[in-house]
């Protein structure tokens, strides 16, 4: 996700952060300092309630963690691959590969709302007993509040409606029910779609009637309706490409350059006659080393053109997305992300043979379009 920074591994797995996390712990911390604990727990210093706040709201993040983690230990005890963990004000949003079977993506999808369920009862209870032994009516207070929000998280995820949890959920099921998996995703996003609308339209009321908590709505609304948008897409494009190899779709022969070439030459004799805003790179030997793009090459400025070589700004092999000729084309694009680009490199024998590109997969659309199919 743009915007987000490295600050860890958890479960074996990248922890990213988007810039937008602290701007919520300090809003929950304000939330629960002002509002929350002195009704809760009323006749303490305002020193108290700001500790208290402060690590309620840690607590809050710790139990957000705890519901992503889950998700990616899941997910690698059933050998789906997964990218890295990322924390926003949303929540938080675990990038992986795709399920190879309904009951895997069952389980994966309902690991987050259950560990979310679980702490909140455990805070709850602890909260509750805290409660009962003099002084500890804050530690209680924090606890409690920390359980609730908890307890609203997994019955929130839980929601039948796509990319909530609860949506996977639905969308295993109908997948284990019917064996069509594109037409389980349509029918979940579907109703994502469909949440996504109604949640907008309770915090534009809530906003009416002077709720500031109305704007959350709104946002969290427009996020599920956006994505769940895009998953259906995707969904009718796994439906349009099936059966369909990557020979198929791509591109040959493909436009290369010399990875050895200074930036200046790369420029002059490869990227301008070309006209792609991305170029392959091969090496001494023929073999492919990586992509450059030409706003990387736009960003070497002045002498260093001379004196660097265009391997030296170019995404290397190892973080490209590559398939061979006779990979199912759906497959192949479920290794594109965020990390590699949206173009496929096309390798056989060691040999760049073609490439994939998004005005390659529109095309196969187009085509699926005019043959008057229509998903489902």
């Amino acid at each position: 996700m743009n915007g987000s920074v490295l600050v860890g591994r958890v479960v074996g797995v990248p922890l990213r952060m988007h810039w937008s996390v602290p701007l919520l712990a300090v809003f929950l911390a304000y939330g629960l300092g002002r509002q929350t604990l002195p009704l809760w727990t009323p006749g303490h210093s305002n020193a108290v309630y700001t500790l208290a706040s402060a690590v309620g709201a840690l607590l809050l993040m710790a139990s957000l963690l705890c519901h992503e983690a889950a998700h990616a230990a899941m997910a690698r005890r059933k050998k789906i691959s997964v990218q890295d963990v990322t924390l926003w004000a949303l929540g938080g949003m675990t990038r992986m590969g795709r399920p190879q079977n309904a009951a895997a993506a069952f389980a994966v999808a309902v690991s987050g709302p259950l560990t979310s369920l679980v702490i909140g009862g455990a805070a709850l209870g602890a909260g509750i007993g805290l409660d009962r032994l003099p002084g500890w009516a804050v530690p209680g207070a924090v606890l409690g509040w920390l359980g609730w929000v908890n307890l609203a998280l997994g019955v929130f995820n839980l929601l039948p409606a796509a990319p909530l949890d609860g949506g996977r959920v639905v969308q295993a099921v109908l997948w284990w029910r019917t064996g069509d998996r594109e037409r389980a995703e349509r029918a979940a996003s579907r109703s994502g779609q469909v949440l996504g609308v109604l949640l907008m339209g309770a915090g534009w009321v809530s906003l009416l009637r002077g709720s500031s908590g109305g704007l959350w709505l709104v946002f969290t609304g427009l996020f599920v309706m956006v994505v769940a948008g895009a998953e259906r897409q995707r969904a009718v494009m796994g439906t349009a490409l099936r059966g369909v190899r990557v020979a198929d779709a791509m591109t040959s022969p493909v436009t290369t350059g010399a990875d050895w070439l200074t930036v200046r030459r790369f420029i002059d004799e490869v990227a301008l006659p070309s006209r792609h805003s991305a170029v392959p790179l091969l090496d001494f030997e023929g073999r492919p080393s990586g992509v450059v793009e030409l706003r990387r090459l736009a960003a070497v400025q002045g002498a260093l053109r001379e004196t660097t070589q265009v391997r030296e700004v170019a995404t290397p092999l190892s973080r490209c997305a590559v398939a061979s000729p006779d990979d199912p084309l759906t497959e192949a694009l479920d290794r594109l992300g965020m990390a590699t680009g949206t173009r496929l490199l096309v390798i056989d024998g060691g040999r760049l043979v073609g490439i994939v590109t998004a005005k390659d997969i529109s095309r196969l659309m187009r085509r699926h379009v005019l043959g008057g199919e229509k998903p489902r």
